[in-house]
Formats: C-alpha cells, structure tokens, sequence
C-alpha cells in the first residue's frame, strides 16, 4: 500500500521558524521582515525574539502568516571568573499551536530580559499569581520548561547546539522537544558548524523520535549582499491544506514537511519496503537508516531528480538527505518503521 510521508494533497508553505526582529536583537521590523521574506518566497515566520512573546497577527493576511513565538534561553551560572561568552547555555523556540495562545511561560518579571525586549515587558501576557520562574541551567532544568511549554500548547525546538556550546553530555538529556534545528543559517554563516545531521542520527539512535528543522535565526545586521547575510538560508517546507494558522500547526505537529538550504523535494512515500522521492535536480541523493549502513545514489548522464530506497526489517529507521551540484542539502524527518505499520 502506498502510505504518503509528505501528504498527497495540500500545499508546500515555506517557513523560516527562528527569526529575531526589533522586538530583541534585530535590525529589522517585523513588517519589514515580512516583506523581505515574502520577496524571497516564503509564507510563514515565526516571530521568535528573545525572552518575550509578542504577537503580530496584524501581519496575517491570505498570503503570509505569522506565528506566536519566543525564544528562551537557560545559561550556566557564572563562575564569577570567566565573561558570559564562556558559558554553557540552551536555547527553545516555543511557536504557539493555536492562534489566541499568547501566553507567557516561564515568566520572570524581570531577571531574564535585556536589550529591546525590556521595552515590551508591559505587553506581555502571563500569569501574574504565579511566582517568578527561576531557570535551572541542568537536564532537569532544561526538561521542565520543555514540559510546561508543551502542556502549555507550544512547539519546542532545540536549537544551535554547536553555537551553545553544548556536548552530548548536555543534550542527550533533553527529553520532549519536538524538532532539533538540524541547520541554523545565522550561526552557519558566522563561522559556527551548526549543520549538525550528527547530532539527529545520535538523538534518533537513542530512541528520542524527534523531527528536524532548518531556520535562518536572522538578525540582519548584514546587507543583502554581504556572505554574512542570515535570512533566506534554511527553510521548511511545510505542507499544508491551506494557510491558515491552526492547520499549518497541525501539520507541524504531524511532521508534515522537510528542511533544506535550497533543494525541494516534491514527493516522498513508502510502499512495498522501499521509500520513494522525487526532488528538483540533485547530485547526489542519501538515505541513512540508524545502523552502519547507508544507501547512495549518484547522479550520472543527467541529474537526479527521483530515487528508491530497500527499507529492511533491521533498519532502526529511516532518513533521506538531497544534495545538490552547489552543496545545498535537504533533509527529510526520520521515519520509524513501527509507527509506519501502525499508520498504515
């Protein structure tokens, strides 16, 4: 039976979901973010400045959606020796899945603001019997906020564990996120090796069934021109029914979609022990399955543009990855083959 990964039906959204505006740290309004993202083809941005959720759904309109976001961070404590830029930290996005889900978690009423973000605290929603939340910088620490943001009705990312500094002792622990940022452009083009398929195979290994994401965490501070420029260099591609806030969420949170820096990929599903893929035009097309084996397929006369995979009983699972001619990579989510049985 042919089981479809990327539905059938329904349309391709391209989103960038870690993106800073004037609201923190960027140079840019979140207006003006829309309408360079909009020339660049994109649909969606979750608007993730630092620290405070502050949504903009006068920005959404027939063509473009914005969703409710922000981006925390649990740092090291001080040695009182060493400056802040020695310290271990974990950064969350956390993307609101319903569209009048405002709410702050997490709120402390003052202790982890800075910068712009200090200018919007007055409009922040949260609950104010409750008492400030004192962040834990430890696997249990780091695991709680994961779970009162999911029970909270939010989407968690783990992001940039290269630029955070984090090892595997730290992120192997962290349980209950939904996607790891795989490929964060911001950090790729400031010098940090944040396209870490390494770090996904690890977590899927160990049986953390997380997806992936690929996102720009943009700050602008660089023209369009310059090789710093951090907007428009890692995507998702979400398909969709339409869009609409709470279905692009739901397909999300169902995994419906794929990551890349510039490939696409059209087509993607299993049938007779195999996986299927049609893409645009490819060097070289990978699929990883959680053991010491992997397929290749390599373009020969003229460039790939599809490719069939054997899936094995033995395989832990699977994963696809789309290289094109100028290195651009697209990464498909893994796929494990008992919840494949049970979908289908």
């Amino acid at each position: 039976m042919k089981q479809y990964l990327l539905p059938e039906q329904g349309q391709f959204y391209k989103a960038n979901l870690h993106c800073h505006s004037t609201v923190s740290d960027g140079r840019l309004s979140p207006e003006e973010l829309k309408e360079l993202y909009m020339r660049h083809g994109y649909s969606i941005i979750a608007y993730t400045d630092h620290e405070v959720l502050i949504p903009h759904p006068e920005l959404t309109d027939d063509k473009f959606l914005a969703l409710h976001a922000h981006e925390l961070e649990l740092k090291e404590q001080s040695d009182g020796q060493h400056g802040n830029n020695t310290r271990k930290r974990c950064h969350l996005c956390i993307i609101a899945l319903e569209p009048d889900n405002v709410r702050q978690i997490c709120w402390h009423r003052s202790k982890y603001l800075w910068g712009n973000a200090k200018g919007y605290a007055d409009q922040v929603v949260f609950d104010e019997s409750a008492p400030d939340y004192e962040r834990d910088y430890s696997a249990e620490g780091v695991n709680e906020v994961i779970d009162i943001a999911r029970k909270a009705g939010f989407w968690v990312t783990y992001n940039h564990p290269v630029w955070s500094m984090e090892d595997p002792e730290q992120y192997m622990k962290y349980k209950g996120f939904n996607a790891l940022e795989i490929y964060n452009h911001g950090c790729a083009v400031a010098g940090y090796d944040d396209h870490v398929p390494e770090v996904y195979d690890a977590m899927l290994r160990k049986d953390n069934r997380v997806l992936c994401v690929a996102t720009d965490d943009n700050h602008n501070a660089h023209p369009t021109d310059d090789p710093r420029f951090d907007s428009c260099g890692g995507f998702t591609m979400i398909k969709a029914e339409r869009l609409d806030y709470r279905t692009v969420t739901k397909a999300m949170e169902a995994g419906h979609f794929y990551v890349s820096t510039g490939p696409l990929i059209h087509e993607l599903w299993y049938e007779d022990e195999a996986v299927h893929i049609k893409c645009s035009p490819a060097a070289k097309i990978i699929a990883n399955y959680g053991v010491i084996r992997a397929k290749v397929v390599y373009a020969e006369d003229a460039p790939l543009t599809e490719a069939t995979f054997p899936v094995k009983p033995d395989s832990v699972y699977f994963r696809l990855t789309v290289i094109a001619e100028n290195g651009g990579v697209a990464h498909t989510n893994a796929y494990f083959l008992d919840e494949l049985v049970q979908k289908g």
